[in-house]
């Protein structure tokens, strides 16, 4: 590879990051005004103009407030796994569909188990560092949680990756004439309240429980600590918006249609968050071991024998 394409790179990475963490910032405000909205309340509106500067401001506040350390915590583990949490969660950005093939990822779908997989451990880790019960159940329970709906994700990637015929997203824009999200309805269900779950989201927030958690596993993280673990979460929320429109709804990913879309799913996540109060935590646990394996697994069986029947059919 020659420097300049290396260089060129490294640029394209800088500038998707920056946009990503941009693009965090005013869906920070997007919610905190949505959900005045819906509780019949004024939102974020006096920094700048209607609000628009409060997320900036936020941010100062957060990583220019002194940073507190627990006396008895394991210092290393719990220093770095916020880093790592956002590290993994703007990594992840990389295998988004390029025309212009600065990245090339074949495997993207693999990749996205990858880091998906690996986020888990920055939870794990953080609850488990800051010597704290309440951390240390949020952490469990993110672990637990992940365990019983990550194998339907990957049930439902695979049963894509047989739809698309490769492990690339752009192979979702090139064979996409007619949007997934018509012929696997009740995929697009599983698949949005595992983002859900994903993202520990309303009502599956089970690593953050006030009544019982108080804060769950990031409750010891003061500041700048804390200011890394939201943002790794609302730039998950983005990611898996962008994902869950390019796996279910198509069409030309340079094209203000797709952003539109992006936004819309976005917007759902926090319609959520407003409307539903959180599940109860045997329940979710019967939900992804009895109604979305299944169903998923299902998919899949049905998927790979009408692709092997239409390819005998060829042959």
């Amino acid at each position: 590879m020659q420097l300049n394409d290396l260089f060129l790179m490294m640029l394209e990475g800088l500038i998707l990051f920056i946009c990503v963490l941009v693009g965090v910032a005013f869906l920070t405000l997007l919610e905190r005004s949505i959900l005045g909205y819906i509780q019949i309340r004024k939102g974020p509106n006096k920094v700048g103009y209607c609000g628009i500067l409060q997320p900036f401001s936020d941010a100062i506040k957060l990583f220019t407030k002194e940073q507190t350390l627990p006396m008895v915590s394991n210092y290393m583990p719990y220093y770095f796994s916020p880093v790592f949490s956002l590290f993994i969660s703007l990594l992840i950005w990389s295998i988004m569909p390029f025309y212009f093939g600065l990245y090339s990822f074949e495997l993207g779908l693999l990749f996205f188990l990858c880091c998906t997989s690996i986020g888990v451990y920055t939870v794990m880790i953080a609850g488990w560092a800051s010597n704290s019960l309440y951390a240390l159940l949020g952490g469990l329970r993110a672990v637990a949680q992940t365990i019983s709906y990550e194998v339907s994700l990957a049930l439902i990637l695979i049963s894509f990756m047989f739809l698309s015929n490769g492990y690339s997203l752009l192979s979702f824009f090139l064979y996409q004439d007619v949007w997934f999200l018509f012929i696997t309805f009740p995929l697009m269900i599983i698949w949005f309240a595992s983002c859900l779950a994903e993202t520990n989201r309303t009502p599956f927030d089970f690593a953050e429980g006030e009544s019982e958690l108080v804060s769950g596993f990031n409750i010891e993280y003061s500041s700048g600590g804390f200011a890394l673990i939201f943002m790794a979460e609302y730039s998950s929320i983005l990611f898996m918006s962008m994902l869950f429109v390019v796996l279910f709804m198509g069409g030309d990913f340079y094209s203000f249609l797709f952003v539109m879309k992006l936004v819309a799913v976005s917007f759902l996540f926090i319609w959520v968050r407003g409307t539903l109060p959180r599940y109860r935590y045997d329940k979710l646990m019967y939900l992804a071991w009895k109604s979305f394996l299944p169903i998923s697994l299902n998919y899949l069986i049905f998927f790979s024998g009408m692709k092997i029947f239409f390819i005998s059919l060829l042959v």
